[in-house]
């Protein structure tokens, strides 16, 4: 009698975990480092998720979410960055828009996550679209000064 309950307690420890490896939604990032120097007005920062080359099934998905990152350390001027952002939802539609990121509270507070001296703030670009992961996302800012300094890096993430 032992025997068997300890064969149906593993049969449903097996059968729980292959349910749960089931196939998931994937997630898939690309980041840039910014100069030290600073990132300058004219710049534009090209991000990749994936390899242009790829040709398999998973490089269009349905129904995900582009999110914009930012990473930028305590020394970061102003409490907020002004971006122009350029990006494929498939070989048809091609969008452009300007985004506004809020990185410190009125109180001058960071409002990203991170602990130490630097911080990383997410933002939708679209939410619910089908995205091409084997297209580019083209990030400049658009801020009222020449050379950008305290940045870190910039990355997208589809979820």
């Amino acid at each position: 009698m032992k025997f068997l309950a300890k064969v149906i307690a593993i049969a449903a420890l097996v059968l729980t975990l292959l349910a749960s490896c089931g196939r998931g939604r994937r997630s898939y990032s690309g980041w840039e480092t910014l100069p030290e120097r600073g990132w300058a007005y004219g710049d534009t920062v090209k991000l990749n998720v994936l390899n242009p080359k790829l040709t398999d099934n998973d490089s269009t998905l349905d129904g995900s979410t582009l999110l914009l990152g930012l990473r930028h350390g305590y020394d970061y001027p102003y409490s907020n960055i002004w971006l122009e952002v350029s990006f494929h939802t498939d070989s048809l539609h091609y969008m452009r828009d300007t985004v506004n990121i809020r990185l410190a509270d009125i109180y001058g507070r960071w409002l990203g996550k991170g602990f130490g001296a630097n911080y990383q703030t997410e933002v939708p670009l679209a939410t619910n679209t089908r995205v091409d992961l084997t297209r580019e996302v083209s990030v400049r800012h658009i801020m009222r000064v020449d050379t950008l300094r305290g940045l870190i890096d910039i990355g997208i993430e589809v979820r």
